[in-house]
């Protein structure tokens, strides 16, 4: 498919290389061939695309037989237009200028004149062609019969089409036929199996018969040959007994002699051990002996040395520990001496500002008249009660506090 796009009220074409694009303006062919690029007006421009690259077409129907059989016929027909001029003449090709998509369904057309055509001739030679020739020879035949045929056709000419290749992939009957044709082959193969079985086993019965007659004769040949080895185990038992009786006596001898060398070179050792362990043991008391004075000498020393240590260390913890303390007591009194006069300057600025509150409150108060004394009173002490959620007033009361307050009207 071409691809169009819009400038300005104008469209530019760009068509692929296996696509030929023919241009007509007013009736006039301006631009004919595969790849074009131009710019045209949509209101005034006709447009062709025909596809010039080889195309594949598969196809499958069916066809009857010379006896009345039915098989399915898988094809593959390739083609390609091979011009583009005729085939836009007799076939719609033209394309929409906005989008560059066919108007019609020109392949369409091209796969069913195809398909029919191949389908004509395909089944005109299976028709005269029994099923069993069909199915060995009929691919071939077919795919001669539909080539010739295709080439044959005067209208793919006329429509600026041609052939390129046909290919019959499968020639296949119904699954009950085709199942009924395989059974005699099946069989065949089944009975070459049997037969093949059977002799497998007769050559194996044969061979087991040699085997048990060679396992016979090697049992016969060992028996013979066990009866030689216990006659000559009973020879080479006695010549061991003889053999062993003389080695026993030199054996004996040589040990005896050996014997009595052993108790001579062990005496004599002996003795040299006993001088030998004698004379160390004198060397080893000795050097104990001097070793246990130096120790001695050693750790007395070592006990002075830590004596002297220990007192000079336990004098200086004495020194430092008494200086902390003066220390702290120094520290301790100064900080005492210093809340007391902190203290002290605190509750006499207190005291000075109490005693001035209370001479301001008496100047404010003293020019003030003795009814207005008496509501602060009341009011300090209401401050000062406890807190009362409700007050009963009986009659008597509220009758004689508004007598008093009528007669203070009058006066």
């Amino acid at each position: 498919m071409a691809d169009i796009t819009r400038r300005l009220g104008w469209r530019h074409l760009r068509g692929a290389p296996t696509a030929h694009v023919r241009h007509h303006r007013s009736g006039k062919l301006v631009h004919d061939g595969p790849g074009l690029s131009f710019w045209f007006r949509a209101l005034s421009a006709s447009l062709s695309e025909v596809p010039v690259d080889d195309r594949e077409l598969a196809m499958t129907f069916h066809a009857r037989t010379a006896d009345f059989q039915d098989v399915a016929v898988q094809a593959t027909v390739t083609y390609r237009v091979s011009d583009p001029g005729v085939a836009a003449a007799r076939l719609d090709f033209s394309i929409d200028p906005d989008t560059g998509v066919w108007r019609g369904a020109p392949l369409e057309q091209l796969g069913t004149l195809l398909t029919e055509t191949a389908q004509q001739h395909a089944l005109d030679v299976l028709a005269r062609t029994p099923l069993a020739a069909a199915l060995v020879d009929g691919v071939t035949s077919v795919r001669e019969r539909v080539a010739a045929g295709l080439a044959a056709e005067p209208r793919l000419p006329a429509t600026g089409i041609e052939i390129v290749a046909v290919r019959v992939v499968a020639l296949r009957p119904e699954p009950e036929v085709e199942r009924a044709l395989r059974t005699p082959a099946r069989e065949q193969v089944q009975q070459e199996a049997d037969r093949a079985t059977y002799e497998r086993r007769a050559v194996a019965v044969e061979r087991e018969r040699t085997i048990a007659e060679n396992e016979l004769a090697s049992k016969i040949e060992l028996a013979r040959r066990e009866e030689q080895l216990v006659d000559q185990r009973g020879t080479n038992a006695r010549r061991e007994a003889e053999e062993s009786a003389a080695a026993d006596k030199v054996r004996a001898e040589a040990e005896a002699t050996r014997t009595v060398r052993l108790a001579e070179a062990e005496a004599a050792r002996s003795v040299k051990l006993a001088e030998a362990e004698a004379e160390r043991a004198v060397k080893l008391s000795e050097a104990e002996a001097a070793r246990a004075v130096k120790l001695s000498e050693a750790e007395a020393a070592k006990q002075v040395r830590l004596a002297d240590a220990e007192a000079r260390r336990t004098e200086r913890l004495a020194t430092a520990e008494s200086a902390r303390t003066v220390q702290l007591a120094e520290a301790e009194a100064a900080r005492s001496s210093r809340l007391a006069r902190a203290e002290a300057e605190a509750a006499r600025e207190v005291g000075e500002a109490r005693a001035q509150a209370q001479a301001a409150w008496l100047r404010v108060h003293a020019d003030v008249d003795v009814a207005t004394l008496h509501a602060l009173t009341g009011t300090r002490l209401a401050e000062n009660l406890p807190h009362i959620d409700s007050v009963t007033i009986s009659p008597d009361v509220l009758t004689g506090l508004l007598a008093k307050l009528g007669v203070g009207d009058r006066e």
